[in-house]
């Protein structure tokens, strides 16, 4: 790997993911910083990845190693020397959901190494570790449920291997050992190629969801921001939602009105039945704590109409001139048959595939209640926050948590702490725990009480959630969702 040459120490920092839309937008914004900042980008060595870098062939502070993060020997090379992790890579959905045994591999297989990596470095503290999870941890959160923060319970949607898999790689790191971890819970990145998105994926988004957005933009000023100096202490150790505040806050039909109307789309409903799209089984929220992460670390620069009008400006002819074709035509030609594809909710309702139909609508007649255009009211969610209960004192420090704590949390769990003798006022110790259904696990306080983690067993099992939400008080309040 190569040394690059400057005349003041710049941070070294190790990204990954960098050919996807969020990463792409990072290098940018490394680029701009090139006076501080030196960067190694570790990609998989395809034509794909190697055409989208073409961009950055003239970034002056970024060096590129061609490998699979995969490979330990790969991942600990790249970390030798280096100062700040910044772990965007991942197999994300549709390709997950296709792929369920790859995104495990990758996601959680990658965070695996990079832990392992750091510690075998000298002084592995001097490491900023910054891992990426998403807002798919938390699962299906559709209005009266739309508000959220961390800590309410970890949850996901019916076949999202994705939001598993990171499920999974937070617990690793959360539970690491390691002195100097970050991790963010990455909601909607808005970026340019939305407007070009044509998957089945696009009909599981229920018109009444909700979504607090984040530009790609803010989303790289932000990781960005985590290489400089002066990161408060605070955030060292923590779990946090990104998002883009008040004016991100969107329901779906919105977001769907918005890009339509920018594409000169006069009535999106010309291009859709409404039953083509699923009642819940997604995943989204607003957050009530997403601004404390904006405090810690300020990013926020971006409006949504600025986003909107910049994807617009760069969009092909015909995404930009969308308007001029008639609906028909979009609704019968293109989507039509996007909703009967493998995935997709009209698929699952002609194949009669039960599992799918009740994960997207609740049952076949509830599909049939759905009805048309005639009757549909655009949704209007509550703006005031709401808070789920977390089964323990949330105004007590961590540092003065006891095992009564971890009881009584362990209990509103339906479930109970199995370790003797705990240390008070450890919240990183491993304790092991029994959830209502018998299975045994071992989990810190703080991945438990802080993030809102659970039996890992349980947490697989998302078919299950009702009947686990029979003992389980926490899951209860949103099982409904």
């Amino acid at each position: 790997m190569e040394t690059l040459s400057t005349t003041e120490p710049r941070t070294r920092v190790l990204l990954t993911g960098a050919t996807g839309n969020w990463g792409r937008a990072t290098l940018r914004e490394l680029g701009s910083r090139s006076d501080r900042i030196a960067v190694t980008a570790l990609v998989l060595p395809g034509e794909r990845d190697k055409a989208i870098l073409s961009e950055f062939t003239g970034m002056d502070n970024l060096d590129v190693v061609w490998g699979d993060l995969t490979d330990y020997a790969t991942v600990e090379a790249c970390i030798a020397g280096t100062d700040v992790v910044l772990h965007v890579g991942a197999v994300v959905s549709p390709l997950a959901d296709e792929h369920p045994d790859l995104a495990t591999r990758v996601n959680v297989g990658s965070m695996r190494n990079i832990i392992r990596a750091v510690k075998a470095q000298p002084g592995p503290g001097r490491i900023r570790v910054v891992g990426v999870g998403s807002v798919a941890q938390t699962g299906n959160r559709n209005p009266p449920f739309h508000w959220g923060r961390v800590g309410d319970p970890v949850r996901v949607s019916r076949f999202d291997a994705y939001g598993q898999s990171k499920v999974t790689a937070e617990r690793e790191l959360v539970d690491s050992g390691l002195p100097t971890w970050v991790w963010l819970r990455q909601t909607g990145i808005f970026h340019p190629g939305m407007l070009e998105i044509r998957d089945p994926i696009m009909t599981h988004s229920p018109f009444n969801g909700v979504m607090e957005w984040a530009s790609a933009e803010d989303s790289a000023r932000l990781l960005a921001n985590l290489c400089e100096p002066g990161i408060p202490d605070e955030l060292w150790g923590g779990i946090y939602n990104i998002g883009g505040g008040e004016g991100w806050r969107l329901t779906n039909w919105q977001l769907q009105n918005a890009m339509a109307l920018a594409m000169g789309v006069k009535d999106i409903r010309t291009w859709y039945d409404r039953n083509w799209f699923a009642l819940k089984n997604f995943h989204g929220q607003w957050y009530s704590d997403s601004d404390r992460l904006q405090e810690l670390v300020p990013y926020r620069e971006d409006t949504f109409d600025a986003a909107l009008a910049r994807a617009i400006a760069g969009a092909p002819s015909a995404v930009k001139n969308a308007g001029k074709i008639p609906g028909w035509i979009i609704k019968h030609l293109v989507m039509k048959p996007l909703t009967r594809k493998p995935r997709g909710t009209m698929a699952a309702i002609r194949s009669g595939n039960h599992s799918e139909v009740e994960a997207h609508f609740g049952s076949f007649q509830e599909w049939r209640g759905i009805g048309d255009w005639s009757t549909f009211e655009p949704p209007a969610p509550s703006r005031t926050p709401t808070y789920l209960d977390h089964g323990y004192d949330e105004v007590k420090p961590a540092s003065e948590w006891t095992p009564m704590d971890y009881m009584e949390a362990a209990a509103f769990r339906g479930g109970s702490l199995l370790s003797a003798n705990v240390k008070p006022g450890d919240p990183t110790a491993l304790l092991g725990w029994s959830c209502g259904a018998g299975h045994q696990f071992t989990a810190s306080p703080k991945l438990i009480l802080t993030a809102g983690h659970w039996c890992p067993t349980c947490t697989a099992d998302s078919a299950g959630y009702e009947r686990q939400a029979e003992h389980n008080k926490f899951l209860a309040q949103v099982v409904a969702a």
